[in-house]
């Protein structure tokens, strides 16, 4: 992948320099697969929004950059729009060494860009973890002829808190003055936050002080940041009495706050507290939402109390409120750990009905809950409605379904679930396949009823056992309708090892 970039890099670097509009050319994009878009005019374009919507269409960035090149051909000259929705497409699919030749040629031709095209960017390097490279887009933007805002900075130090890297948002925070920004109360919620994750009570407190001292005014964001954090420790006293105090000072609190204080109640063992906080929500002027049932019901469902949740779910009704999938999650989640996962299912299809789409998030839980129960058809059920709808299990989970329903002897279902694993781009670690095998074998693998065929082209340095008591080697797969194909994995692909029965 990396060399497949470099190489791109090196051919569009001779482009920009060799086209009179600087273009981009992609010679080994795919075909074009929607036939359907609007190809460009042969006539001169000058408006910039056909290449921006036909841009939007692709999900290739091969294919992006090769339409860019094909509206340059036509004579349109690409300006700050079509520049920013090709960066913008290339950032999501995590090219960046394409993103930064890019930027290179927009400071060249001094294209004037908009800060949101840099806080995209500094999300995008964060989400891949070049935090680096989010404090390097960052320092570039004003060579970008773009003015930097607090609204970048705020960005930069929210990435690096929730990145792990609150040093460098510490320092970040301290030259704000140095970059001429006086910072905020969301500077000032995101160093509290920051604080609060290590833990540091004492010095969010101080960041609150200093708050008060440069005359910013703490919002209900700050507030929550520091009663979640007391509540979650047990010091409801002190949760409470920073309620008070925000409703003194004319911070009206909202649903998040009840939420918080009702979970540290929960935490406590205080379930009637909490839900009479909820109840009573209504009187101060904020009415409960489904995050404050969510709170009772998760607590409910640690102590096994499932039918008290169930019917939490029928006094929301009562009052209005449509459960989201979060409400029927909470059920199917604690169900499946109590081996219910039959009721689970039900939950399921209940949801469905009241028009509620299960989100990955549920299909996983449930895939999980029929494997516990050794019930692995009705996990391959549930799989199928899951790639239907184009969520993705987790591989622990894939690993499971393959090993039971090869235990069951249903060997065809495995490779489908094999093939959809392949798809994914998704593999088993060497564990994992020697629980297959060792499955397959029926616990021996001395004394299996299997025929192993194994290609003499094998490695020449060898190949390390698949676990020191079977001597069988590190696989792959493929499959056949003879059974299931191994192939060495993953440095070696020539040694093959070919399960059939006999």
């Amino acid at each position: 992948m990396k060399q497949t970039q470099s190489n791109l890099v090196r051919r569009l670097c001779s482009l920009i320099h060799s086209q009179s509009y600087r273009t981009i050319r992609f010679d080994g994009a795919k075909p074009r697969a929607q036939p359907e878009r609007r190809r460009p005019s042969s006539s001169k374009i000058r408006n910039p929004t056909p290449f921006v919507s036909d841009v939007k269409q692709v999900n290739d960035p091969g294919e992006a950059l090769s339409l860019f090149h094909e509206y340059t051909q036509m004579g349109f000259k690409h300006e700050y729009s079509s520049y920013s929705a090709l960066i913008y497409k290339l950032a999501r699919f995590g090219n960046f060494e394409i993103v930064e030749t890019i930027l290179n040629q927009v400071r060249e031709r001094n294209v004037r860009c908009e800060e949101k095209l840099f806080i995209a960017l500094i999300q995008h390097y964060a989400k891949a973890n070049l935090m680096e490279k989010a404090i390097e887009i960052f320092d570039k933007i004003p060579s970008f002829n773009c003015e930097r805002t607090r609204q970048s900075f705020n960005a930069l130090l929210n990435v690096l808190v929730d990145g792990g890297r609150f040093s460098d948002a510490r320092a970040v925070f301290d030259r704000s003055s140095k970059m001429g920004f006086r910072p905020n109360s969301i500077s000032f919620n995101i160093m509290i936050k920051g604080w609060l994750e290590e833990g540091e009570w004492e010095e969010a407190c101080k960041v609150f002080d200093e708050m008060l001292e440069r005359k910013v005014e703490p919002s209900v964001v700050t507030y929550n940041s520091l009663i979640g954090y007391l509540s979650k420790k047990g010091e409801l006293d002190r949760s409470l009495g920073l309620l008070e105090e925000m409703i003194k000072k004319g911070k009206h609190p909202n649903v998040v706050t009840y939420a918080m204080i009702m979970e540290g109640l929960c935490l406590l063992g205080k379930y009637s507290e909490a839900k009479k906080m909820m109840f009573d929500m209504d009187y101060r002027g904020c009415k409960p939402k489904l995050v404050n049932f969510g709170i009772l019901m998760t607590d409910l469902g640690k102590r096994g109390k499932i039918e008290e949740a169930r019917a939490l779910v029928s006094e929301m009704k009562k009052r209005k409120f449509k459960p989201d999938v979060v409400s029927y999650n909470i059920l199917i989640n604690y169900l499946c750990k109590e081996g219910k996962a039959m009721e689970a299912y039900k939950i399921l299809m209940e949801m469905q009905v009241e028009g509620c789409e299960p989100n990955a998030a549920t299909y996983r839980m449930m895939v999980d809950g029929f494997c516990r129960v050794g019930d692995f058809e009705g996990g391959l059920k549930v799989l199928n409605a899951m790639l239907r709808t184009r969520h993705c299990p987790r591989l622990e989970s894939f690993r499971c379904l393959v090993i039971g329903l090869v235990k069951c002897g249903k060997l065809e279902d495995a490779c489908f679930v094999l093939r959809e694993m392949r798809k994914k781009d998704m593999e088993f670690d060497c564990e994992g396949w020697e629980a297959v095998v060792v499955e397959l074998c029926g616990g021996d693998v001395v004394s299996c009823s299997m025929t192993y065929k194994v290609n003499k082209e094998i490695a020449p340095n060898g190949l390390n056992s698949f676990g020191t008591t079977h001597n069988i080697s590190r696989t792959h797969f493929t499959c056949s309708s003879e059974g299931v194909v191994f192939n060495t994995c993953p440095n070696s692909s020539k040694s093959v090892i070919m399960l059939v029965t006999q």
